[in-house]
């Protein structure tokens, strides 16, 4: 199979196209024919060496991925081969032409594989977040990062948990925070000052996904380091005495299954900004490390051919 690998840590230069054997399930998994798979920012620092799983070299890359069944492995009995499904690609090997998964779920009935490959990681990270901070009714959550893939989801499943969300961004996107569902302030100098115009009192918890260096006013704000999560700036998170929750290691997989709902009652969307083919992935990184984008970047993979041929189940 075609698969996306790096044999050094650098720049997305560094990644290539390999031919690799084709993997097989073992117990409890199920091979796939990807036909997309999500880029979130562990990818990319990954491969610039920044994040350490302890994996060693060369090193494939990609863990959002959508595709159909053609393999199960021994137990399975939640999906068969030719069922549409998306989760987390094992070994984070998701960026290929065919992928192992254990953590996995039907893709809902009014999403393509692109869409439903844009969620995974983003769904689980978000999720796991709301589940640390307590959000719920009533909750005034404040969410510093929201125009990215994982700030984006955290907004809208928070409200769906009933809670009151105020977004910061830039002043480009408080339309789109609108959209979301919630209520947009500037980043910036007086940030705070801005959001206790919304909530006096303050909020009940906060959630940083930019690492924007802004921990002691979202503590301020939430009343205490005990109220806040970063997902993106551990050294500010150990210098305050907050908690650092990093990817979504160790965290029940839970909300792949339960994402359908909202989806099908219009609650809930991620949008994709741009799609890459496979052999484009160089410039997906970049742009994903680089830009910035509203929403998420996704590659498309065409099917094996010999399976197209013997399958009228690929379209989305």
């Amino acid at each position: 199979m075609k698969a996306a690998q790096f044999r050094r840590f650098g720049g997305p230069e560094v990644l290539e196209i390999v031919d690799l054997p084709d993997p097989h399930p073992g117990p409890g998994q199920v091979r796939i024919v990807v036909r997309a798979a999500g880029i979130n920012a562990t990818e990319w620092k990954l491969r610039k060496g920044l994040l350490n799983f302890g994996d060693g070299l060369p090193q494939t890359t990609g863990r959002d991925v959508a595709g159909v069944v053609d393999e199960v492995g021994e137990g399975v009995t939640d999906v068969v081969v030719g069922d549409r499904v998306f989760g987390v690609s094992d070994d984070g090997a998701g960026a290929a032409e065919l992928a192992l998964l254990t953590h996995r779920a039907p893709i809902p009935p009014s999403l393509g594989f692109v869409d439903a490959a844009s969620l995974p990681v983003a769904l689980e990270t978000a999720t796991r977040s709301l589940d640390q901070l307590g959000v719920g009714p009533g909750v005034i959550l404040l969410i510093n990062g929201t125009t990215g893939g994982i700030g984006g989801v955290a907004v809208q499943l928070a409200i769906a948990r009933g809670a009151r969300v105020i977004g910061a961004a830039g002043a480009a996107n408080q339309d789109y925070l609108r959209l979301l569902g919630a209520e947009p302030v500037t980043y910036g100098e007086g940030m705070a000052d801005r959001v206790r115009a919304l909530a006096p009192d303050g909020v009940d918890a906060a959630l940083d996904v930019a690492g924007s260096g802004v921990l002691p006013e979202l503590i301020a704000l939430a009343g205490g380091p005990q109220n806040v999560v970063t997902l993106a700036d551990i050294d500010g998170a150990k210098q305050h005495e907050v908690r650092f929750s990093s990817g979504f290691q160790g965290h029940a997989f839970h909300a792949l299954a339960k994402i359908g709902g909202l989806i099908e009652a219009g609650r809930f969307w991620l949008p994709v900004e741009r799609t890459y083919p496979l052999d484009e992935i160089s410039e997906a990184h970049r742009v994903s490390e680089h830009g910035h984008v509203r929403g998420r970047i996704v590659l498309v993979i065409p099917p094996l051919r010999s399976i197209w041929r013997t399958c009228s189940c690929w379209l989305d």
